[in-house]
């Protein structure tokens, strides 16, 4: 593939912001990319992490930092914003607060110094502003990276980017950074796991700061791990001694401070609307959202996002026991955080787009994922059995949409969750490692187009390269040029 990825949700900072708590003074981004907490910090996957992961699924190991950024030639890439969730080390967990911190540190690779900052903190709000800032710090700054000279600039509209890819050169590279936000907690909700305690006023307040920023975001995710005090979430955390921290607000659907929250934020005065990410939300406040997009907004196109998802291959959300391709049912993880075949309708009826989200925890059943492993591994094998995963994920989704008459290749795009709380597919650890899916989705593509042609529709017949061109780079940017 000549065109260079585009990921719509992943955490380049995560890492190294967490580990700046660690110094004097806290929150800075370094210059210096040999420190752990500079955003250009390169530390990719060694023999014994990738042996680790595969055993206990553990990523201690960088994806997104900038510089595997820039080693992967990634001209565009989406970010997403997070203040940890203080939930994750609820007292009630176990008691024992360094057992808990040992499971999160395990889990996302993040500091003592940022853990302890986290539980004292009482203001999500002013975390999203530190992380924000944290790329303001370095951005057009410079690094050399293998001979060449690149910078990454935090963009307030598609025009910058237009601009910013015009500028580049040979030895002067331009990585355009697009701002997201991932979980309504950031406007300062949810932070008692037991009671209610926002405020309408500080959350409208937060909300209208947020789309005067300079970088105003691309699209928000209204729901994460916990309850926020807005909507329902859906099930994300598997692990006995973190996973009942969700409970509260489990499926449940959007609170009348979610729907004054969502009213603000789809606003469209002054051109400033930031349209919801439906990722984690519950299914119960999945369907109230699209009751909300069929009747107050149904003279409005609003592109509904899922920026990092899966399907589960279910006909939909009321008919959650049916499927309609039965050659797909060992295929998907049957969860609910998953997507629904009429919500991928949705989402193609909508201009919307999807992320397929990176994560062996989502992509597959168990059986697709025991099928996708090999004892004595040979490389090139390997990457064709995971990118499988992915290719029936775009093959799904062409279909279903096939099916209703509509254009099937044309929502599906790479949402890898990199860097923030994933297993990722053996073989795919990192950015550097989009090249080798590209390659692997296109000979996956030729095989399913040789058999399956015929059977689309004339509209839908399209080569392999571009079929894998929409999926790596494509749609994401012609979503990104409509929306932002």
């Amino acid at each position: 593939m000549k065109k260079n990825y585009v990921d719509i949700h992943c955490h380049p900072s995560l890492k190294p912001y967490s580990k700046s708590f660690k110094n004097k003074p806290t929150k800075q981004n370094a210059l210096d990319p040999n420190r752990k907490n500079s955003i250009w910090h390169y530390s990719p996957p060694n023999f014994l992490e990738k042996f680790v992961n595969r055993i206990v699924t553990l990523t201690k190991f960088t994806q997104t930092d900038l510089t595997a950024l820039a080693k992967s030639k990634t001209k565009v890439v989406v970010v997403a914003l997070y203040p940890f969730e203080k939930h994750f080390f609820g007292k009630e967990i176990i008691g024992i607060k360094g057992v808990t911190d040992v499971l999160v540190n395990l889990a996302a690779s993040i500091s003592q110094s940022r853990m302890d900052y986290i539980r004292s903190n009482n203001d999500y709000y002013l975390d999203l502003m530190d992380e924000y800032h944290y790329y303001k710090q370095l951005h057009n700054q410079v690094e050399n990276i293998d001979g060449v000279i690149y910078t990454y600039r935090i963009v307030r509209s598609y025009k910058d980017v237009e601009k910013n890819l015009s500028q580049e050169t040979d030895s002067k590279k331009i990585i355009n950074i697009i701002i997201t936000i991932e979980g309504g907690h950031s406007f300062n909700t949810g932070l008692d796991l037991n009671k209610d305690m926002a405020s309408r006023t500080e959350v409208i307040g937060n909300i209208n700061a947020i789309k005067n920023w300079e970088h105003r975001p691309m699209f928000l995710t209204l729901a994460h791990h916990f309850y926020n005090e807005l909507c329902g979430h859906a099930r994300s955390i598997s692990i006995g001694m973190l996973k009942k921290n969700q409970d509260r607000g489990l499926n449940t659907g959007i609170t009348d401070l979610g729907f004054d929250a969502i009213d603000l934020l789809l606003d469209n005065t002054d051109g400033k609307r930031i349209p919801i990410d439906v990722k984690h939300l519950s299914t119960s406040s999945r369907k109230a959202y699209y009751n909300l997009l069929d009747t107050k907004y149904v003279s409005e196109k609003i592109p509904i996002i899922a920026s990092h998802g899966a399907c589960n291959g279910k006909r939909s959300i009321v008919e959650w026991n049916l499927r309609d391709f039965m050659g797909h049912e060992d295929w998907f993880c049957d969860i609910d955080i998953n997507f629904y075949d009429d919500e991928l309708i949705r989402i193609a009826r909508s201009s919307g787009i999807f992320g397929i989200q990176l994560d062996e925890r989502r992509i597959g059943s168990s059986k697709a994922i025991s099928e996708s492993k090999m004892i004595f591994p040979n490389k090139r094998k390997q990457l064709n059995k995971k990118a499988l995963l992915v290719w029936r994920q775009v093959q799904h989704i062409a279909e279903v949409l096939d099916r209703k008459g509509l254009f099937c290749w044309g929502i599906q795009s790479i949402g890898s969750d990199f860097d923030g709380i994933v297993n990722p597919i053996n073989g795919l650890w990192t950015a550097e490692n989009m090249k080798d899916l590209s390659e692997e989705l296109l000979n996956h593509a030729e095989s399913y187009l040789s058999k399956n042609l015929i059977m689309l529709n004339d509209f839908n017949r399209i080569n392999a390269e571009t079929i894998v061109e929409r999926v790596m780079h494509d749609n994401a940017m012609e979503f990104i040029k409509t929306n932002y």
